[in-house]
């Protein structure tokens, strides 16, 4: 575990560098514990997910008249589901969850947020569950902190904190703690010029910096020799590690997922991470896995068009992934809007048809016991629920 002067040197050179919203290295997870014996791991995929690619509609004909150069359907090798839906190869390692029902997804789904396709604003809205713009610190808290204040009994339960990200679908006033694995400083040269020179005169600082690069260094090493999914697997286990002891709530993000160019590479990458978390998961929480449920929910999704630079941009609807024991899985879930004309959000975008808030509020009210008029009020404001989609066994 990193000493406090490190921990401090980590948190304060977080800002810099590149856009948080969907930096590789900013994960950090929470946990909190509820009474009962059920768990929900959610799992927040930074960066705006192509449900098209990773659930692929091939029955729908219109797919491949969008999408020529990205592949879809099993003739390009993808995983048949149904005889609709096929599974991105990269998910290949989930199969046997379908098939033993513990794997399910969700398509068209979305947040309330629309049209200005931020990865900032539209994670702030998701994390932030109220179903408007404002920011998530002037709201009450994150999603999975009002339904802590929702459940008597909730406590927090003890973890690390050595994380460089705060998950705000857990922040306000609810206690909770949190803990990070081991962060990740890839810095140039240069860089390491400048932060000395910076820090020169602070002996507290300029050592916390060089201590802080040598771990960077030993983390790329690790990275390099146990391969690129080491970090997710680490965040799955220590997952389920807490999840085994007090703690039933958790929350953690995996980035990686905006696909702008060069799709099949950059969507490959993060879902062998995403497969290497929820298998970590499985594997370490045992008899426990029959007993909790896995949402990974992204900020919104992608245009139903591929681009010039084989990928896609900013959309609106898109899919939600569910695995776990506790899950009614090897089934697809949600009303399919249809590609053809006439059938897409501003004539670009998968048309949603669900909210995602209501996935998770039904995953709540079956797990933890919510009543309906609670999760409506006070988890979700102006939420309606709707019908029960039956998510869970």
């Amino acid at each position: 575990m990193l000493n406090p002067d490190r921990r401090l040197f980590l948190k304060g050179t977080a800002l810099i560098g590149c856009s948080a919203a969907a930096h590789p290295l900013m994960s950090s997870m929470t946990f909190a514990a509820l009474p009962g014996d059920n768990r929900l791991v959610v799992i927040i995929l930074r960066g705006a997910m192509d449900g098209l690619d990773v659930i692929q509609p091939y029955g729908d004909p219109a797919l491949r008249q969008l999408r020529r150069k990205l592949a879809t359907g099993p003739d390009r090798g993808a995983l048949d589901l149904d005889g609709f839906y096929a599974l991105h190869p990269g998910l290949a390692p989930l199969m046997p969850l379908w098939k033993n029902g513990e794997l399910a997804f969700a398509h068209a789904v979305s947040t309330p947020y629309r049209d200005k396709r931020s990865h900032f604003d539209g994670q702030d809205v998701l994390e932030a569950g109220t179903g408007n713009d404002l920011p998530v610190d002037r709201r009450v808290g994150g999603w999975l902190n009002r339904l802590l204040l929702a459940t008597p009994g909730a406590t927090a339960e003890t973890a690390y904190s050595v994380g460089v990200e705060q998950m705000k679908i857990l922040s306000g006033e609810a206690a909770h703690l949190s803990w990070a694995p081991r962060a990740s400083l890839d810095l140039s040269a240069q860089a390491q010029l400048l932060l000395e020179h910076v820090y020169q005169a602070d002996p507290l600082f300029r050592d916390a910096a060089r201590d802080a690069i040598q771990i960077g260094a030993e983390s790329m090493d690790m990275t390099r020799t146990q391969g690129p999914t080491a970090d997710a697997t680490a965040l799955g286990a220590f997952t389920a590690s807490r999840l085994n002891g007090e703690s039933r709530i958790a929350a953690f993000s995996i980035a990686g997922w905006d696909t702008h160019a060069n799709q099949e590479v950059v969507l490959g990458r993060a879902l062998d991470r995403l497969a290497a978390a929820i298998l970590a998961l499985r594997d370490g929480l045992g008899a426990n896995w029959g007993r909790t449920t896995v949402l990974a929910m992204t900020e919104f999704g992608r245009t139903v068009r591929e681009n010039g630079s084989g990928g896609t941009d900013h959309g609106t609807g898109g899919a939600l992934i569910m695995a776990g024991g506790a899950i009614r899985g090897g089934r697809a879930y949600g009303e399919w809007p249809g590609l053809g004309e006439g059938q897409l959000y501003a004539g670009r975008d998968l048309m949603p048809t669900r909210d995602i808030r209501a996935y998770a509020g039904w995953a709540m009210q079956g797990l933890f016991g919510i009543e309906r008029d609670r999760l409506e009020r006070a988890v979700f404001p102006g939420l309606e629920l709707g019908e029960d989609p039956g998510i869970l066994a």
